[in-house]
């Protein structure tokens, strides 16, 4: 059986070189380690800066990385859009060699690069998968772009397996229900530890962890806190991320009068993150829209956290009878469900034992066999994942005009 050996890797996600390795945002690090386990080498398409990472950055472990750096294009100024249109020759061009030389193509989704990808990809090979991270069904205000590559996917131009977050009816074939994990057995086991002994006490401790951006809506739990903190309700937040965001909540936090009941822990590692969980009482993810399959919410449940988001995506079918869902997140409603878990933490004892049970189900292992399974069923092959991954260093193989902030 004839295996492929060189995955093609395509993505808009940011890397970073520094200090002789390579580096990107946490979950998406890990979850490329994975793939990294199945083929004897990975070879990475996406754009790259020779500078120090953010904190929510990770090094690559696996060896067998290397990184074809791509130009940057995007942003939504009309300068940006203006210089996509200029330098969209350069891109096919580059992403064309890059899959010349591969021998299966994995593009990843919502993203303007993962766009030319899913249009070029089956130019060049027949073993092709593509993820698309954001909501599939769609929201209101969406951009056309997502449209268009949710189209795409679902069009019979692509002839691979799309892996989306949750079960849609109707669908064509090649759309197949998959999860994500950021989180190792090991750690598995640890939170369900943290779980079995988790008590809700006073002041309660409510957790944001994620980015600083608009579209999480951190002002909104901010505008809740403030309601309950006026009605005398005794809290402690955290919020663990950083942003674009991050001044105008800070700013909010002096006008709100919540200096000594919010604190910022800033852009963590992801193992560093976990410490927050095993802190926190209640987890909330005000977003309304393109959460997918948020992680934070399978990590929050599996740490015995009572998580509160609103109700859109898979959020619904992650928190029934696991989780508090809202009906549109507003201040309000923030402020109402916690309240009900700080007066009344014994009603929610049994809802949290059954969030760990079944989120302790999903793991980095549990991602990389279920990977295994699909490629092996969808491609005719036989991949086998290395018996115990070697840690080590990504091979940063870099053209170093490319690896510029500028191009």
């Amino acid at each position: 059986m004839n295996n492929p050996q060189r995955l093609l890797v395509v993505s808009h996600v940011m890397h970073y070189r520094h200090e002789g390795r390579l580096y990107a945002y946490g979950p998406y690090a890990r979850e490329i380690d994975i793939w990294a386990d199945l083929f004897p080498e990975v070879v990475i398409a996406s754009p790259c800066r020779a500078e120090k990472p953010p904190g929510d950055c990770i090094a690559f472990t696996r060896p067998n990385i290397s990184i074809r750096p791509q130009r940057e294009a995007g942003g939504d100024t009309l300068w940006a859009k203006v210089k996509q249109v200029v330098l969209l020759p350069l891109l096919v061009w580059d992403l064309c060699r890059a899959m010349r030389a591969a021998d299966a193509i994995h593009v990843r989704l919502p993203g303007n690069l993962g766009l030319l990808g899913v249009l070029l990809a089956p130019l060049f090979s027949r073993r092709l998968v593509a993820k698309f991270a954001g909501q599939w069904n769609g929201y209101p205000g969406e951009r056309l772009a997502l449209r268009w590559q949710r189209a795409v996917l679902r069009s019979s131009w692509w002839h691979g397996p799309v892996t989306v977050y949750g079960q849609w009816p109707n669908e064509p074939p090649q759309v197949i229900s998959f999860f994500t994990s950021m989180m190792t057995d090991e750690m598995v086991e640890r939170a369900v530890a943290v779980a079995e002994t988790k008590k809700i006490t006073r002041p309660l401790r409510v957790l944001f962890s994620g980015r600083l951006a608009a579209e999480k809506r951190v002002d909104a739990l901010l505008e809740a806190v403030k309601i309950l903190t006026d009605r005398g309700l005794a809290l402690e937040v955290t919020l663990v991320g950083g942003g674009a965001e991050e001044a105008s909540l800070r700013r909010q936090i002096e006008v709100l009068g919540l200096q000594n009941v919010v604190k910022f822990a800033g852009s963590l590692p992801f193992e560093d993150s976990l410490k927050w969980y095993e802190w926190a009482h209640c987890l909330v993810l005000p977003s309304r829209h393109s959460e997918g399959w948020p992680k934070v919410i399978a990590e929050g449940m599996c740490y015995g956290l009572v998580c509160v988001a609103v109700a859109h995506g898979q959020v619904p079918a992650m928190l029934e009878g696991r989780g508090i869902t809202l009906a549109s997140g507003t201040p309000q409603e923030i402020a109402d469900a916690l309240r009900q878990v700080a007066e009344r933490p014994g009603d929610f004892g049994e809802m949290t034992r059954h969030a760990s049970l079944w989120a302790r189900r999903y793991s980095l292992e549990g991602l990389r066999e279920a990977l295994r399974e699909l490629l092996n069923r969808q491609w005719g092959v036989d991949l086998k994942p290395t018996a115990s991954p070697s840690a080590g260093n990504a091979h940063l193989d870099y053209e170093p005009h490319r690896c510029t902030a500028s191009l």
